[in-house]
């Protein structure tokens, strides 16, 4: 039942208070892992736990989170993820050996992912009908700007205090968000109590975490080359065909694969996988890109990406306004789609002498543009879901989102990769005494070294290590030009997608109700 007034934008601030919670700790951790790896006395390869313990337990809950809604009402399951979310904040800042981090980090992940799905639904039920638009725009706020300022947080709490901090900030906003659902969200009647599909629950959580780690940690691993990698991708592809099977068969389903009849969804379940790739691919590929090459410290590149944020959060209310007079809602995201391929065009163009005011017109345009698309793909996607429908719908899309961009993060890693040894080796047949740049830049550096008294064996050696460090620089940028090739012609050429889904009026996502 919609709400009017203040109790309607009580319950807005609510749900996007608890979603801001899941969504920045997503990315939050990232900057801090050389301050845990050394207090915890951890390796980088055990570390790396830390985020995908997160991520794997997230995304297995997230297609489950509508029947969990279900089964123990809308308001009990989401006021229990706001707690065990906080309480598990707690237990990580308070964690001694990694293994404890690890657990604690696994028990906030499987709370997180019953915060998005359920939060947004409550969001669509509180909002009137011909609002819809503005509810969705509300809510992708958390959603966009969420992963984008979590490295900007991190990287300041973590610079000015210690590591601990990043889960201890958590704690007074999840004890806000928890006294607010308690006093203003209406409980939702629960539904008939069913036999569990327990045989579906394993299988999922099989298959979702399987694949996530597969893609969490595939590439650290030289993918195939680990015995672990080929059963886990054994396991995805039998957990998935049996899941599948089994969710088509039984008579009470943990995921309700006949929301699939609808068009709008189906095709939407891409759209958000896109959607995805591009948000979390390009928050991981440019801080790299920053560090590594332009260098760049956590907290700078963190300031860099928060105008881009801004910009978003500034966009979000006229894009709602706009899908609530009726325009149409492919339109918006074929700009949004358009602009982000600008964005890596743009950043694809960089140089060695790039520097903080060069990206921070393209930062800006990807923040327009992700607005552009999450409000329209999400309010798309939505479109023809009707009551229990929706929770279902909300889970499964976000899900689909998540591992977008978990494949979006493998796909890219792996292509810098591979790109940075073909880039090496191409540069490197220049590096020849037949070559007369080579030489004459070897011969300039080497009298410079001679210049300043070293001696000619110690000056040949030091502008061959200079002449070396400037093949590194330039495969790295050459790399990332690539990357950001890519992420952009994936955006472009999804384009098509979003007129496979039919043209309605904002009236037909309201009706989900």
């Amino acid at each position: 039942m919609a709400e009017t007034g203040f109790k309607k934008w009580i319950i807005t601030i609510t749900v996007i208070m608890a979603s801001l919670l899941e969504l920045i700790d997503t990315t939050i951790v990232n900057v801090a892992i050389p301050h845990i790896q050394g207090n915890l006395g951890a390796t980088l390869e055990d570390i790396a736990w830390v985020v995908t313990g997160y991520a794997v337990a997230n995304v297995i809950i997230l297609p489950m989170s509508g029947w969990l809604g279900g089964r123990f009402g809308r308001k009990n399951y989401f006021l229990t993820s706001i707690i065990v979310f906080t309480i598990a904040s707690f237990l990580c800042g308070n964690a001694t050996t990694l293994n404890e981090l690890v657990i604690f980090r696994i028990l906030q992940g499987i709370a997180g992912g019953g915060l998005i799905s359920t939060g947004q639904t409550i969001l669509i039920e509180t909002w009137p009908r011909e609002q819809i638009g503005t509810a969705t725009a509300l809510f992708g706020l958390g959603a966009v700007v969420g992963p984008t300022v979590g490295p900007t947080i991190g990287g300041w709490i973590t610079e000015n205090y210690s590591w601990p901090w990043i889960f201890y900030v958590n704690l007074p906003v999840g004890a806000l968000a928890a006294f607010l659902t308690f006093t203003y969200i209406n409980e939702t009647p629960k539904e008939a109590k069913k036999p569990i599909d327990w045989w579906g629950i394993i299988l999922l959580a099989v298959a979702v975490g399987s694949l996530q780690t597969i893609l969490e940690k595939g590439e650290s691993e030289d993918w195939f080359a680990k015995t672990y990698i080929i059963v886990l991708t054994v396991a995805a592809v039998l957990g998935f065909i049996l899941f599948i099977w089994r969710e088509l068969s039984t008579d009470h389903p943990i995921v309700n694969f006949s929301i699939m009849r609808h068009r709008s969804f189906a095709v939407g379940m891409f759209t958000s996988f896109i959607l995805g790739f591009g948000l979390y691919g390009s928050v991981f590929v440019f801080p790299v890109f920053c560090q590594n090459l332009l260098g760049f410290n956590a907290q700078q590149t963190g300031e860099l990406l928060f105008p881009g944020g801004l910009c978003t959060i500034a966009m979000m209310p006229f894009i709602g306004k706009m899908l609530n007079k009726g325009i149409p809602a492919q339109f918006m995201a074929t700009l949004g789609m358009f602009l982000f391929f600008v964005f890596t065009w743009m950043l694809s163009n960089s140089t060695l002498a790039t520097g903080e005011k060069d990206v921070l017109i393209p930062l800006l345009i990807r923040g327009v543009g992700m607005a552009l698309l999450f409000v329209p793909l999400t309010t798309l996607a939505m479109a023809d879901l009707k009551g229990p429908e929706i929770g279902q719908g909300s889970g499964l899309n976000n899900m689909m989102r998540q591992l977008g961009g978990s494949f979006g993060i493998a796909a890219l890693t792996t292509l810098i990769h591979v790109r940075q040894g073909l880039h090496r080796s191409n540069l490197i047949t220049n590096i020849n005494p037949y070559n007369p740049a080579f030489t004459e830049r070897f011969n300039l550096l080497m009298h410079g070294f001679m210049a300043k008294g070293k001696s000619m064996l110690d000056a040949t050696h030091m502008a061959y290590a200079a002449i070396e460090g400037t093949v590194i620089r330039q495969t790295m940028l050459l790399t990332y030009d690539d990357a950001y090739w890519v992420s952009g012609l994936i955006m472009l050429f999804s384009i098509p997608l979003l007129y496979l889904q039919p043209f309605k009026k904002l009236k037909a996502v309201a009706d989900a109700h």
